[in-house]
């Protein structure tokens, strides 16, 4: 009985000791093993239209000249930031795996040139002649379009309720001669709601508010053509 007593403890120790051992053997290979990075996940605005527009009246509408949009220096990055409006409102927080594919400015002004370039003639900064195929035309007095974009998040108004909110300046600058003269100005503010409180579902709210403003502004350009 004792020598069974003797090799039972004997086998309970061995196994004990060969399993400490293994425990420090694979602590010590997942030290000696290199981290790997997570990678942000990359956000844009999705690919836009699918489907060529047919443009019959491209030069009904005034020559429009894009200008770069100007952001706050908050938003000069391509973080995608939110607001905990019920802990405190004045405090803009990045996701730490989510990212613009580039600045939201950036992104905001090619989702407009994609919506206005539909029915009009669009030109870069410093070009104020129309064209028409290879032949140049008459230089035409263009109108230019400048934006600032002063807010673009998803604000938290609960935990488990968000929006995107959009908030920007456009102004329509006449570009003659003699100079430029600002025409009128306009605040567009737009708030569509997110459907998951997470970076994903505040993409998706702030890319509506995004086409929503675009809407908003290309109908503002037309009530200035008439």
């Amino acid at each position: 009985m004792k020598n069974a007593l003797n090799l039972m403890t004997g086998y309970a120790y061995g196994a004990v000791s060969k399993g400490l051992v293994l425990g420090l053997l694979l602590t010590l290979t997942a030290c000696a093993l290199p981290k790997q990075t997570v990678r942000p996940v990359v956000y844009d605005f999705g690919p836009g239209s699918r489907v060529a527009s047919l443009v019959p009246g491209l030069t009904t509408l005034t020559p429009l000249v894009l200008d770069e949009v100007v952001a706050s220096p908050a938003l000069d990055n391509t973080a995608v930031q939110y607001r905990l409006a019920y802990v405190d409102e004045q405090q803009l927080r990045p996701y730490k795996q989510a990212r613009w594919s580039m600045m939201p400015s950036q992104l905001i002004r090619q989702r407009l040139r994609e919506h206005l370039g539909q029915h009009r003639t669009l030109l870069d900064p410093g070009d104020h002649s129309v064209f028409d195929g290879s032949r140049r035309l008459a230089p035409a007095p263009p109108l230019t379009l400048r934006l600032e974009l002063e807010e673009f998040s998803q604000l938290f108004e609960s935990p488990d309720k968000s929006v995107g909110l959009l908030r920007l300046r456009a102004t329509a600058i006449q570009t003659s001669a003699t100079g430029e003269k600002r025409i009128t100005q306009r605040h567009v503010v737009v708030q569509q709601p997110a459907p998951s409180a997470d970076a994903p579902g505040g993409v998706r709210a702030m890319a509506a508010a995004t086409d929503a403003a675009m809407r908003e502004i290309d109908e503002w350009l037309q009530e200035l053509a008439r």
